[in-house]
């Protein structure tokens, strides 16, 4: 039962990465393999979650593997890689602790400081900022290591 829910789970990312290919204006072609990146990406970081790895590890590891893959269609389908991978890594977005490290943040202004609205505040927003830069040294790496190496990407 959790592979099949692993898997709807995979499947459901794979719509709001389509929804920001097309905002992105990505050409047609390429919309299949943005939503297979987004499934990919976010299929991937929930398996790895599952397997008690914390979801900053996790989203790094899964955002890396968009960005090697990446590399790989850019070249075989010719068109930039942020194309596929942008879109892709859309579904790991951490909306909903930054949206709790806002709440507290109102809630801290409405009702007053507090210890655990500040520690709240504080956690849900480091695993935010956290995500955000696995997710961008995730994508990084992988275009960093195949310019080093002087092999054009595209």
């Amino acid at each position: 039962m959790l592979w099949v829910e692993l898997v709807l789970n995979a499947l459901w990312a794979a719509i709001p990465a389509v929804g920001f290919a097309m905002i992105f204006n990505v050409p047609r072609a390429a919309l299949p393999f943005c939503a297979a990146g987004g499934a990919l990406t976010y299929g991937l970081r929930d398996v790895l979650m599952h397997a008690h790895l914390s979801i900053e590890l996790s989203t790094f590891i899964a955002a890396t593997t968009i960005g090697i893959i990446g590399v790989f269609w850019s070249r075989r389908y010719v068109m930039p890689r942020p194309v596929y991978t942008v879109a892709s890594i859309i579904p790991m977005i951490p909306g909903t602790y930054a949206y709790e490290m806002m709440i507290s943040l109102v809630r801290m202004n409405t009702e007053g400081v507090t210890d655990v609205l500040l520690s709240r505040f504080i956690e849900n927003g480091l695993h935010a900022v956290s995500i955000l830069f696995a997710i961008a040294f995730g994508l990084v790496l992988p275009s960093m290591y195949y310019t080093k190496r002087k092999q054009p990407i595209i």
